[in-house]
């Protein structure tokens, strides 16, 4: 990974080291129990469908993944762009991921281009 996210919060790290091994489970842990994620123009709320949403639809294709750009957008709010290539259609994407956290926890997730 090209930009250092060791200044992000701790829950951003937790996912993205969840997201990294595909946990699903450790993943989800580090939402809140009702928090949100919206990927690809879908809503998934609450734990067990964040923890579905990642066993599912986000682990639908292979890619590598390296993040391009990283920070702190607010108080309690942090913004990555990742740069995916794999077998998806098109191949390459960068997408904008946008955190809310709350208490060491993400209150939302969304997952756009």
């Amino acid at each position: 990974m090209s930009t250092s996210t060791t200044s992000a919060p701790a829950p951003v790290q937790r996912y993205l080291a969840a997201d990294e091994s595909a946990d699903a489970a450790a993943l989800a842990a580090t939402f809140a129990p009702a928090a949100t994620v919206i990927d690809d123009g879908h809503a998934y709320f609450g734990r067990d469908a964040i923890s579905a949403w990642r066993n599912g639809p986000a682990s639908e294709w292979t890619y590598t993944q390296e993040i391009t750009d990283a920070g702190a957008t607010g108080p309690n709010t942090y913004g990555l762009t990742m740069h995916l290539e794999g077998n998806f259609p098109g191949g390459v994407a960068d997408l904008h991921y946008r955190f809310a956290v709350l208490d060491d926890q993400i209150v939302h997730l969304t997952i756009e281009p």
